[in-house]
């Protein structure tokens, strides 16, 4: 049985890939096989294989095995817009069904997949679906819990704390947070750390820092994945 994981973010560029890629080499390095997803994207580029996503692309050369890309990257779309956006000027709707059994076929091929949303948790992909749904429809028979990457930058504690409500109030399980320097020059890193700390009920799994050459390896060794071990019940996803 699979567990499963879901990132999300205090909005666009938070650092998800980040957290998700090392939170995969993480639990690699723990002794787990682990898949990473990126179950909806836009931007991404044509090529000779289709259309690729950067991020996918980064999830899939940090997971345990090779995979094919449409398992890892079922729904992709060229313009770098706002999803429901991208699938209304491709004639297209987003299909919840080949999300489900795209994250159904990893989970038979690792113990975890972590799955990456696109944006935060609040954007829209349909009229009737949206980030904040993707949990409880990949979870198996509770929603996937989530691990929320906060960008550290100036509003992050109001952004983190309406996000980690958010969650709550949709019947979701924060079960932990990741900080990210997205900000260099931001002032009292510390301190804007601990106020987090002291007002999130979940643990922080780590604090990514501004990494030269951010690699999954390099933000793995700034992660500590016992409390996900720790943690609920698995999600089966296989």
């Amino acid at each position: 049985m699979s567990r499963g994981l879901f990132i999300t973010g205090t909005d666009t560029g938070a650092g998800k890939t980040l957290v998700a890629a090392g939170l995969l080499r993480a639990l690699q390095a723990q002794g787990a096989s682990a898949l990473g997803m990126k179950p909806i994207a836009s931007g991404c580029q044509q090529t000779r294989e289709g259309l690729r996503n950067a991020d996918a692309l980064a999830l899939l050369a940090a997971s345990s095995q090779p995979l094919p890309y449409n398992r890892v990257n079922p729904i992709a779309y060229a313009p770098p817009i706002a999803p429901h956006l991208a699938a209304e000027s491709s004639g297209q709707r987003i299909d919840p069904d080949r999300i489900l059994s795209a994250y159904r076929w990893l989970g038979t091929q690792a113990d975890w997949v972590v799955v990456e949303g696109v944006g935060g948790w609040h954007v829209p992909l349909s009229e009737q679906l949206m980030v904040r749904d993707l949990p409880a429809l990949l979870g198996d028979p509770e929603p996937l819990p989530v691990v929320l990457a906060v960008g550290l930058r100036l509003g992050c504690i109001n952004h983190a704390l309406l996000t980690a409500a958010a969650i709550a109030a949709d019947g979701c399980h924060l079960a932990a947070w990741v900080a990210t320097q997205t900000d260099p020059e931001m002032l009292a890193v510390e301190a804007n750390i601990a106020a987090l700390r002291s007002r999130l009920s979940a643990p922080c799994l780590g604090c990514i820092p501004n990494l030269p050459n951010p690699t999954p390896e390099a933000v793995a060794s700034h992660l500590d994945c016992a409390p996900l071990q720790a943690g609920s019940a698995p999600s089966q996803c296989g």
